[in-house]
């Protein structure tokens, strides 16, 4: 399959490469743990559906941290509003994915005290499928990037950056 065709993401919370703000940021690390609005491109044709993660590569687990999974959205949806990660607030018929927080919903940044900033990637990704069949509340960030292998038509990131002091 060819290269994902390129998808620009911005949002008026995250401004890429800089500080994530505190509305963002998970209640353990001092925020408000609302997701952020975002929005993208026109997704290229023959996009069926679309879905939006956080990622956290630079968690020290060694396979990151997962903070957001969010899919079977509209393939006519072209942005979402802040909070829109929070159960009941997704776009009607989308799906909130099982994050490493341990449940359904968007969890803010809460690196470990004293780690240099990490950098969180909200990612927007076009898909050939409807939606994703068999997935649902517990999918995980793993299951769902194994289901979608083959199928991401495009695809954009927006990069925050959020460390906390000792």
């Amino acid at each position: 399959m060819a290269s994902p065709a390129p998808l620009k993401v911005q949002s008026q919370v995250v401004q890429e490469g800089k500080p994530v703000p505190m509305s963002a940021v998970h209640t353990s690390a001092g925020g408000q743990n609302v997701s952020p609005d975002l929005s993208w491109d026109a997704p290229p044709g023959g996009t069926r559906s679309l879905a939006v993660t956080c990622y956290d590569p630079d968690a020290p687990t060694g396979v990151g941290f997962t903070h957001w999974v969010l899919f079977d959205l509209s393939p006519e949806l072209r942005s979402l509003p802040a909070g829109a990660g929070a159960p009941g607030r997704q776009p009607r018929g989308a799906v909130l994915g099982f994050t490493d927080f341990g449940d359904s919903a968007y969890g803010g940044m809460a690196p470990p005290p004293g780690d240099p900033p990490h950098r969180y990637q909200f990612t927007v990704y076009a898909l050939d499928v409807p939606g994703l069949e068999g997935a649902n509340e517990k999918t995980t960030y793993a299951k769902f990037r194994f289901m979608i292998r083959g199928h991401v038509l495009g695809q954009g990131t927006l990069t925050g950056l959020f460390g906390r002091k000792v």
